[in-house]
């Protein structure tokens, strides 16, 4: 496959979950446990697509979604984002900061997978 996805996610238990589910599927995974990492991983690793929490320390989801689609080489990257507030005010919040998708916790693995192949082919 050869795809990396950055996974974003505070909650370390969630985002060892995410990465061992990505893992099994044949993708390398990059982690951050905040805004803030995820905008410098993003820069300086360039991923092949985000999965971006919402509620994040130090710089939140949508923020940091900004400030990834500011860089040029990642303006097409896929940003998926997945959080547990409710859907319908998140979710245009998301799509409107430049997620291209948009996912609710519980994360069900086969919803994530399928939304990924579909961005990422």
């Amino acid at each position: 496959m050869g795809y990396t996805i950055l996974v974003v996610e505070d909650t370390a238990d969630t985002r060892e979950l995410m990465k061992m589910l990505l893992e099994f599927e044949g993708y390398s995974v990059l982690e951050a446990e905040n805004g803030v990492v995820a905008v410098q991983l993003a820069k300086r690793e360039h991923p092949d697509a985000i999965v971006m929490d919402m509620s994040l320390p130090l710089m939140d989801g949508c923020q940091a979604t900004k400030r990834i689609r500011q860089e040029p080489t990642l303006g097409n990257v896929p940003i998926i984002a997945c959080t547990a507030h409710n859907y319908w005010e998140w979710r245009s919040k998301a799509l409107l900061a430049g997620c291209t998708d948009f996912l609710s916790k519980p994360v069900d693995s086969k919803r994530l997978m399928k939304t990924l192949a579909h961005h990422l082919h």
